[in-house]
């Protein structure tokens, strides 16, 4: 998967969370989350969750390629930093409320994938020198 890749898919799955946090389906307390207490995102979550999803939508089809990779790696390194750090110093992140190990495990996993991402690169277009799209 390219660093596009990621970004479009990433942030649809992002908006898509944060929609299903603020419409009572994960979120946004634990009572109206279908996990209850072991996974639910709340308001801070679900605004973070929405604003990087419409970033990386944007980001995908409007930022070059050498943007792209770059925040990529930026956004998997603090990915990882953010499940280690809940699953080592604490379970609250300014503000909002980590669950472990689900939100640990996630933010690992989603880490390691957008650093796999920014390592490939884009497919190019026979002959015509531009990256493809996939």
């Amino acid at each position: 998967m390219t660093p596009k890749n990621f970004l479009s898919v990433g942030g649809i799955v992002l908006i898509v969370v944060a929609l299903l946090g603020f419409f009572k389906v994960i979120g946004p307390t634990p009572t109206d989350s279908i996990f209850g207490e072991s996974w639910w995102f709340d308001r801070g979550e679900n605004w973070t969750h929405l604003i990087i999803g419409i970033v990386g939508v944007i980001g995908a089809f409007a930022f070059p390629y050498s943007l792209q990779k770059p925040v990529v790696m930026l956004l998997g390194i603090i990915g990882l930093l953010i499940g280690l750090y809940s699953l080592v110093i604490s379970e609250g992140f300014l503000g909002a409320n980590l669950e472990n190990p689900a939100d640990s495990i996630l933010h690992i996993v989603v880490g390691l994938w957008a650093l796999l991402s920014a390592k490939s690169k884009p497919n190019m277009m026979a002959g015509s020198g531009m990256p493809g799209t996939m």
